[in-house]
């Protein structure tokens, strides 16, 4: 186990959410402070029902309490209570390699990166990385990775070490499992510098459970891709409807065209209304891209002149 870490006189903290981890967050934040014994230890405990913050403090660690589930809201509370220059964000079920965490901050710093993603590497055993969540987490980060752009390897892993530049400008909107697809999302929009880094992946402490469910938080990691891209790509999204509007209207007047030059009658009428309204909707979806993309633009201007005004990490 390495016991120092290369972090150049950083402020590091370690953040680690958690809800009914009792089995686990022991031995998480024991391993923490043996490869990062200058960093605190902050452990979010999302008002578990078992005893999670009370074997967190006696572990040592710094234990805050926030009453509203989820993990969105939990990192929400995480980034805008604890102040650092360099943050580790990890989960409480002692899955991740704590031992890798010097090396992440090490890489982070000499990249110059604004976020280090730790990707999973479990070495085909059993049980660690569930194939279900495997499959997801490739599809997801597929769909990510074509409307945004990036080449994310593992878009869901809980293990990541950001700048103060990056956790101070993340708006933190989501309130579940879906916040490391906005984690993602936010460092691709302000382009900002962000990096990998394999990392070993363990399974679970016999007898704790996993508290993510494939279908429903694959669902609404969907859901906040979807969200996003009608958020950060309105022109593209809007555009899309437009013309699939226009093509089915198109289809359905080429035959009343050719009817009425043959005959100088519209003899289906609604079947004209029906072509002329998708029409319709198609040019105001255009215009509703157009102008939200304006908005988009200006916003995101805002959000990464916002993002250049934060001090970043002294470089090594």
């Amino acid at each position: 186990m390495q016991t120092t870490t290369p972090s150049h006189g950083q402020d590091v903290a370690v953040l680690i959410p958690c809800f009914n981890e009792e089995l686990a967050i022991a031995e998480v934040v024991r391993d923490f402070r043996a490869a990062l014994p200058e960093a605190r230890i902050h452990v979010f405990d999302n008002a578990s029902t078992d005893r999670t913050a009370e074997i967190a403090r006696e572990a040592g660690a710094i234990v805050r309490t926030v009453g509203l589930r989820g993990k969105g809201n939990v990192v929400r509370r995480m980034f805008a209570d604890v102040d650092a220059e360099v943050y580790v964000l990890v989960d409480g079920d002692a899955t991740y390699d704590a031992a890798s965490a010097p090396a992440m901050i090490e890489r982070l710093l000499h990249d110059g990166s604004d976020m280090l993603v730790g990707v999973r590497k479990d070495d085909n055993l059993a049980g660690a990385y569930r194939s279900g969540h495997r499959l997801g987490n490739r599809m997801l980060t597929g769909c990510v990775a074509m409307i945004f752009g990036g080449a994310f390897t593992d878009m869901l892993s809980g293990y990541r070490v950001f700048t103060r530049r990056y956790v101070k400008s993340f708006p933190a909107l989501s309130a579940g499992f879906e916040t490391e697809t906005e984690l993602t999302v936010h460092a691709l929009e302000l382009r900002m510098p962000w990096s990998e880094m394999d990392t070993p992946y363990s399974a679970r402490p016999e007898g704790s459970e996993s508290k993510l469910s494939t279908y429903k938080d694959g669902l609404r990691i969907l859901r906040m891709i979807l969200r996003l891209f009608v958020a950060e790509r309105p022109l593209h999204f809007f555009g899309i409807v437009g013309a699939l509007s226009l093509v089915v209207g198109v289809a359905i007047a080429v035959p009343l065209l050719m009817t009425y030059l043959a005959t100088h009658e519209v003899p289906r009428l609604p079947t004209a209304i029906l072509s002329t309204g998708f029409a319709l909707v198609a040019a105001i979806s255009i215009v509703c891209g157009l102008i939200m993309d304006a908005v988009t633009r200006g916003r995101r201007e805002m959000k990464r002149l916002f993002y250049l005004g934060i001090r970043g990490p002294t470089r090594p």
